[in-house]
């Protein structure tokens, strides 16, 4: 559940031209933070940053890849409880072949992803709508 601070921050890359990707399971695991997600997933691709929905069973990765120069993996979540709270780690790496290898694994990743679109989230029932606005007052805490 990304804060203010990060949604401002992705929001401002994709005003700066930058391509900004985001991977999501489709499936949940927790209903409430499921829920929450496809809140904030709907609010990125309003403001025209492109959310994918992994569909190949549960994805549970944590990575980043950013301009082919620099990567991470690890345990940390996007948000405040991990950055502050829990006890996370995530290795940061700049060496050319372990990049090219994150960089594989995603392309192979977003062959099994569909992308949300704007249609999909301007049309989601009332009923869905209101129970992901409800599940994001909870973000903080999720």
């Amino acid at each position: 559940m990304p804060d203010t601070d990060i949604r401002t921050a992705l929001f401002a890359a994709r005003l700066r031209g930058v391509d900004v990707r985001i991977m999501l399971p489709d499936n949940p695991d927790h209903a409430l933070v499921w829920l929450a997600s496809i809140a904030h997933a709907d609010a990125m691709v309003e403001h025209d940053i492109s959310v994918y929905r992994y569909t190949d069973g549960f994805l549970h990765q944590k990575v980043v890849l950013m301009d082919d120069d620099i990567a991470t993996v690890g345990s940390v979540n996007f948000d405040n409880r991990s950055f502050a709270i829990n006890f996370e780690i995530t290795l940061w790496f700049t060496d050319d072949k372990a990049i090219a290898d994150v960089e594989n694994m995603l392309n192979e990743d977003f062959k099994a992803c569909r992308q949300v679109s704007l249609a999909e989230v301007s049309t989601r029932p009332v009923t869905l709508y209101f129970l992901t606005q409800a599940a994001r007052l909870f973000s903080p805490l999720l």
